[in-house]
């Protein structure tokens, strides 16, 4: 019997997947929720994504964080009971984003950059976990999907945020830096929307493993010979996934003129560049925090329609008991994994 199996009833627990401290993950006992307020609702976890916020939380590269903290925030669940609209058993995708509803940004419909947020598995404990309280706001139907592919909608509405942010047109030519899931998740919604999608990594395994499963061609290892031939005036559009200040600064002289550049990772560090030649360029800077629920419903409709082939995306399926021991090996061995989901 494995350590997911041993969860108590009798006595109310379960096992949560929890980040000690940098570099420590450890299956540790938590009382399982037996009721939730007002306004929310319980949802027994049926499967949870692992990201690169979950890695940079063991890695201790998170800027927003606090030790310990139980991870998971790219979640599938099902009803515990009759709440709302919702029937006990329904499958729903789950919002991490837990918005005030009163600040600035919430008051003109921008919860995702709330003043006062607090995201799930972040800013407070999340979902790798038997069972959890979330507001009945942030869960959304999941009808049509597999548990495993809503998981997979968070993720995904990260990138499909970005690009609705970006005013991307059909036919602009878009790069995109960094090719983990973000960045492949952005390129998917960028070419649905006729984009011209190149890739840039330095990682060559990386850029095969999205050649091979999502069938980009245009692929680039070097971003100081990218801009050649046909390349020379630039890209309308740079997304940088790659969460990396050097690789950010390196973006500038990629964007052409007139050019968007679109940050959807987040670092710690200040980012430096040349005021000249950006405004040489009258280039527009874009920051893209998290995503709204229109882009979770935009993900859920491609995967429904068979624009994303969520199959391709899914590189490791692990129960909770492997987690402690797999965890450093996945960290460290990210460049051909794209998605490992976790049944807890």
């Amino acid at each position: 019997m494995n350590l997911v199996d041993r969860m108590k009833p009798e006595t109310g627990t379960m096992l949560c997947g929890t980040c000690v401290e940098p570099g420590r993950f450890e299956l540790r006992e938590a009382a399982l929720p037996g009721d939730a307020p007002d306004g929310w609702a319980l949802v027994d976890i049926c499967a949870v994504g692992i990201c690169g916020t979950d890695y940079h939380i063991f890695e201790g590269k998170h800027p927003y964080l606090a030790y310990p903290r139980v991870i998971g925030h790219e979640l599938s669940g099902r009803l515990v009971a009759d709440t709302g609209s919702f029937s006990a058993g329904d499958l729903v995708v789950i919002n991490p984003y837990l918005s005030c509803g009163t600040c600035r940004a919430c008051r003109r419909g921008k919860p995702n950059c709330c003043s006062n947020i607090a995201v799930l598995g972040v800013h407070r404990d999340g979902g790798m976990c038997g069972r959890l309280a979330v507001p009945i706001g942030n869960l959304y139907r999941a009808e049509g999907l597999t548990e495993i592919q809503a998981a997979m909608v968070e993720f995904l509405a990260i990138g499909a945020h970005a690009v609705a942010r970006s005013g991307i047109a059909a036919g602009d030519r878009v790069l995109v830096t960094g090719a983990g899931p973000i960045g492949v998740g952005t390129a998917l919604f960028a070419r649905l929307e006729g984009a011209e999608v190149h890739l840039l990594d330095l990682s060559r395994e990386r850029l095969a493993l999205a050649g091979a499963k999502f069938g980009f061609e245009r692929l680039h290892n070097d971003p100081a010979t990218i801009l050649q031939g046909d390349l020379a005036d630039g890209f309308d559009m740079v997304f940088d996934a790659t969460g990396s200040a050097r690789a950010i600064e390196a973006g500038f002289p990629l964007l052409a003129h007139g050019s968007t550049y679109v940050l959807v990772s987040v670092v710690k560090d200040d980012i430096r560049f040349n005021d000249a030649e950006f405004h040489k360029r009258e280039t527009q800077i874009v920051g893209s925090r998290n995503a709204l629920k229109s882009d979770f419903e935009r993900v859920m409709s491609a995967i429904r329609d068979g624009q994303i082939d969520t199959d391709a995306l899914l590189s490791a399926e692990l129960s909770l008991s492997e987690l402690p021991d797999r965890f450093a090996a996945l960290a460290r061995d990210r460049d051909g994994l794209i998605k490992a989901v976790v049944r807890p």
